[in-house]
């Protein structure tokens, strides 16, 4: 019996090189994405997951990190980043793009990258330079090749936007201020724009289906159903999704029909909308963060004074995007608020009605499945890469137990324990 047994390790193990490395994490419990476990582990090999469940055999030279009374999860994944911009309280938006050079920018993105992976987000969507051009590309690759720690960034270099649309704005029309986006002003423009972005290096493209750019300063739709499915159609053609700012239903709309991967904020979907996004397969990204933040800012002391009505509204609508079933994305628009405070926005949506596991799943496995990278990140499964996050506490019962992260490892390399 000893003979078949030292037989049945040897099949096991004698694939593995002396040179691998192995790490097997234990914990108390391991939310894998989609459900908790008790007394679970991940034996990780080099960058990637060997596998997960109750492990009692692994290789002699693996190192074993014990983390009693903690909770083992996929690193957590960032929906909506803007790693180029810092706090609106710091510095408003028009004078970062305006006034802080890119080599700045530049230098404060390397900072944010490196404060968001150690509070445990492994990836981040980030959806706009915001005037620092294409430099997220370089910081992309700058962190893939290890210069800089930082998490997995899937990018959209320079969002598109109509001209006359965006800002920043002067009060004089006789100057035209440098933008926060690329304009275009026609559907060949915007063509020719989609297909610069990916010739740029973007992962998925990003349009501004409306803006605030009425009569009277209110939102309304910058781009036809027509030019946005053209764009929708060019992107898929290089395996890219499009995702779109839009707050009016219009914009919505003509968004949906016209194909779009996720829309972000969503500030003011009826059911229709909603019904529609569900009928598609459109999720929705609120970043109920950013427009706490800015208010906030503005004056509001949360907790003492009367709730704003943007806030009373924005609230309802996740309400009803919850009643509805569409797919939410967790994302918080980070940089409108600080880098590293990303669990601010998985926070608030269980303060507006959210249960903790299923911000949980939308942080992991629904974040992995709505950006096409069901088959890398987002989950603790047998070959998928060894992106782990450790917390103490029961996240599942308290979201905020994801702040206190005490482990976290990106591609099978440990960057904080405890």
């Amino acid at each position: 019996m000893k003979l078949v047994l030292l037989f049945l390790l040897f099949i096991s193990f004698s694939s593995y090189s002396q040179t691998d490395s192995f790490y097997l994490l234990k914990a108390d419990r391991l939310f894998d994405g989609e459900t908790m476990h008790t007394g679970w582990s991940v034996l990780i090999q080099n960058n990637k997951i060997k596998s997960v469940g109750i492990i009692n055999n692994y290789p002699t030279n693996t190192r074993i990190i014990s983390l009693p009374g903690a909770t083992l999860l996929p690193g957590l994944i960032e929906g909506h980043s803007h790693l180029f911009l810092h706090p609106y309280n710091e510095v408003s938006w028009n004078d970062q793009v305006l006034k802080e050079s890119r080599a700045e920018r530049t230098a404060r993105a390397v900072n944010h990258a490196g404060a968001t992976l150690l509070a445990g987000f492994t990836t981040v969507r980030d959806l706009g330079t915001e005037g620092a051009e294409h430099d997220d590309v370089g910081l992309k690759k700058a962190i893939e090749k290890g210069i800089v720690p930082g998490p997995r960034m899937i990018i959209a270099t320079k969002a598109i936007v109509a001209k006359g649309t965006y800002g920043p704005k002067s009060d004089n029309p006789d100057i035209d201020l440098p933008q926060g986006a690329a304009e275009v002003s026609s559907m060949q423009e915007l063509a020719a724009e989609v297909r610069t972005q990916i010739g740029k290096g973007a992962d998925l493209i990003k349009i501004y289906a409306d803006y605030r750019w009425g009569k009277n300063g209110e939102a309304l739709p910058t781009f036809s159903t027509e030019e946005i499915a053209a764009a929708v159609a060019i992107a898929k053609s290089g395996c890219r999704p499009v995702v779109v700012h839009a707050s009016t239903p219009e914009g919505m709309r003509r968004a949906i029909l016209a194909g779009v991967s996720t829309i972000e904020h969503g500030d003011n979907a009826t059911a229709e909308i909603f019904r529609l996004m569900k009928e598609k397969g459109v999720a929705l990204c609120p970043t109920l963060a950013a427009s706490d933040a800015v208010l906030q800012y503005g004056g509001w002391k949360k907790g003492i004074d009367t709730v704003p009505a943007r806030i009373t509204a924005k609230k309802k609508s996740f309400q009803l995007a919850l009643q509805s079933g569409v797919t939410i994305s967790m994302g918080g628009d980070v940089g409108v608020f600080a880098h590293g405070d990303n669990a601010r926005e998985m926070e608030m949506m269980v303060e507006y009605g959210m249960k903790p596991f299923d911000v949980l799943k939308s942080a992991t496995s629904v974040n992995g499945d709505v950006f096409g990278y069901a088959e890398t990140i987002g989950r603790l499964k047998a070959g998928l890469l060894a992106d782990i996050i450790a917390v103490e506490g029961d996240p599942s019962k308290n979201i905020s137990a994801v702040r206190n992260t005490i482990l976290v490892m990106k591609d099978g390399k440990v960057y904080k324990l405890k």
